[in-house]
């Protein structure tokens, strides 16, 4: 049986909305990323047989292929090819499953996966916005094929996380808790320097700038919601933010042949779906399906990361799951440390993959809800 394994994974730190990386092209901050991962390895860059990344808004800075673009501005061949994946959140996910599975298929050796956003520059949404000043209708609101299906209200990331919170009565109360907790693991993580395996600094930037050490429930409570009657506010929800992240796959044969140490190999890959106007909901069916494929149960993850997109998706799948919540996000997840779109997939794969090595766990299971109601799946196991 043929494998896909994981030599590396490296991560820039993520800069706050306005922050550290705000003012760097995407290209340069992606092609940070790939030198440092390719660097890394030790693995020939002449070898590589594709680069694919995650991006989300390929506008200005991010268009035009940014995966190319960010492989030849860090100086590397040439001849090497490139490509972008917009699965939403999941993109950057979505680009290790590509390359695990070119890499499954025996038509590829090595295939390098990440993914870049700065969302400092490039506003979530800002290809649909876009849209509308030149005359173009949204993505739901103009088709009459999703209208006939789905109607006509509402359909967004906020109202979701909201129907989700009252789906499963979870209160403000809750994720505010939650969200201190994700803070808090966060900063021990950073403090206990936990993060400086996997991150590659950008300059003088060396750390995460977005945890908040003078965050407290008290200061939650006191935040307005996003509209009126709502149970979600900011400090429930991810931050808003830039940076990018690499990992670097290759095929058993090419391990063997340039005796390469991989950290883990691929175990599982899928991906799921669930309705679109619910969303966010993704995760959950798309974990049941991973684990009913592979046998394994939630007592066979040793460490999850799940991505905070709202504090109310990560609790909702925790309590369809049954996960042990000192499992989940050890770290702090995206309500902390942010969410830059089209990086987290592998942002939070470089945290899987080193956290396993640190703990000495064997399976890691990552997933993320994904605009549209998609939800990837991937189940590393540790060398």
């Amino acid at each position: 049986m043929a494998e896909a394994y994981i030599i590396d994974a490296v991560r820039t730190p993520v800069g706050r909305r306005g922050g550290g990386l705000s003012g760097v092209h995407s290209a340069d901050l992606g092609a940070h990323v790939l030198r440092a991962v390719v660097d890394r390895s030790g693995v020939d860059p002449e070898l590589v047989d594709d680069v694919i990344l995650g991006c989300v808004d390929t506008l200005g800075p991010q268009a035009g292929n940014i995966a190319r673009t960010a492989w030849l501005a860090a100086g590397l061949p040439d001849h090497v090819p490139g490509v972008t994946v917009d699965r939403q959140c999941g993109s950057s996910q979505q680009a290790v499953h590509f390359a695990a599975q070119a890499v499954l298929s025996g038509t590829m050796d090595v295939v390098v996966a990440g993914g870049v956003q700065n969302m400092s520059q490039i506003p979530i949404s800002a290809a649909m916005l876009a849209g509308r000043e030149h005359g173009f209708s949204d993505p739901f609101s103009g088709s009459k094929g999703w209208q006939e299906r789905y109607g006509t209200e509402e359909v967004s990331q906020f109202r979701s996380a909201e129907m989700i919170a009252e789906h499963w009565d979870i209160s403000r109360t809750a994720m505010e808790e939650y969200s201190y907790t994700s803070h808090q693991r966060a900063l021990a993580a950073m403090d206990s320097g936990r993060f400086d395996r996997e991150i590659v600094p950008f300059g003088d930037l060396a750390r995460d700038e977005c945890p908040r050490r003078d965050t407290s429930l008290e200061r939650m409570a006191g935040l307005p919601p996003l509209t009126e009657g709502s149970r979600l506010t900011a400090a429930v929800a991810s931050q808003i933010c830039d940076g990018a992240s690499a990992t670097l796959l290759a095929s058993e044969s090419f391990v063997a042949d340039h005796g390469l140490t991989p950290m883990a190999r691929v175990h599982h890959l899928s991906v799921r779906a669930a309705d679109p106007v619910w969303m966010l909901t993704g995760p959950i069916p798309a974990t049941a399906h991973a684990l009913r494929r592979t046998g394994l149960t939630v007592d066979d993850i040793d460490v999850f990361e799940v991505n905070e997109a709202f504090a109310s998706v990560a609790l909702a799948w925790l309590e369809e799951t049954g996960a042990d919540p000192a499992r989940v996000n050890i770290n702090g997840g995206g309500i902390a440390l942010g969410h830059p779109i089209g990086a987290t997939g592998t942002k939070l794969f470089a945290t899987l993959l080193h956290e396993l090595e640190r703990s000495g766990g064997r399976y890691g299971l990552q997933t993320m809800c994904e605009g549209g109601g998609t939800a990837n799946v991937t189940i590393i196991e540790r060398m």
